[in-house]
C-alpha cells in the first residue's frame, strides 16, 4: 500500500489570523489548481480559519469536502529545552496538548494507505512530519520553515521507510 500525503501550508492571512488576504486567496486558487486530478477524497484541515478558508477554496476547486481535524491544528508538537524564549510565547495549552496531536497526525496521516491524502495544516506540523520522515531527531522540527501555501509531499509505503518527495515547493506561486 502507499500513500503519498501532501502537506500544505495555510495561504496568507491577515495580520489578525482571521481569514486570508486577497494575495492568499491567489495563492490557494493556483495551489489548487496545481492539485486538480490528484484523486484526494477529502481536505482534511486544522480548525483555525486561515486553514479552514484555505481547504473551502481548495475543496470547491477539486469537489470534494472538507473534514476539519484538531490534529491538524496549530500547535507545537515538541517541547525542546534550552529555547524557553521561543516556547514561551505560546499558550500553555498549545504546548501541553501539541505532543498528543502530533501523534494522533502520525497515527491518521503518516502511514501507508490507499490513496492520496491532503492536509491543510501550520508550519509547526509539516516540520514535525517533515522531521520524522527524515528520522531527524524530535528537536530538528525547530530549524524547518515552511511557505504558505507551498507544497510538501511524503511517500510511505509498506515495508519502507517514509520519503520525502517534494519540499516547500512554490512553484505554482509565481505571479501570485
Amino acid at each position: 500500500m502507499t500513500r503519498d500525503l501532501h502537506l500544505v501550508r495555510h495561504g496568507e492571512a491577515t495580520k489578525d489570523e482571521s481569514r486570508l488576504t486577497a494575495r492568499g486567496r491567489r495563492q490557494v486558487e493556483a495551489l489548487a489548481e496545481r492539485l486538480r486530478g490528484t484523486g484526494f477524497a477529502a481536505v482534511h484541515h486544522g480548525p483555525l480559519p486561515r486553514a479552514a478558508e484555505t481547504a473551502s477554496i481548495i475543496a470547491a476547486a477539486l469537489r470534494i469536502p472538507c473534514r476539519v481535524e484538531a490534529a491538524a491544528g496549530d500547535y507545537v508538537p515538541h517541547f525542546v529545552p534550552g529555547h524557553d524564549d521561543f516556547f514561551d510565547r505560546f499558550p500553555e495549552s498549545e504546548r501541553t496538548r501539541g505532543p498528543a496531536l502530533a501523534h494522533e497526525a502520525e497515527t491518521r496521516f503518516a502511514r501507508p494507505g490507499d490513496g492520496p491524502v491532503l492536509v491543510v495544516t501550520h508550519m509547526y506540523l509539516i516540520s514535525w512530519l517533515v522531521r520524522d520522515a527524515l528520522d531527524a531527531p524530535p528537536e530538528r522540527w525547530l530549524t524547518l520553515s515552511h511557505d504558505n501555501a507551498a507544497l510538501t509531499v511524503i511517500r510511505y509505503e509498506t515495508g519502507r521507510s517514509p520519503r520525502l518527495v517534494r519540499f516547500n515547493d512554490g512553484g505554482h506561486l509565481s505571479g501570485t
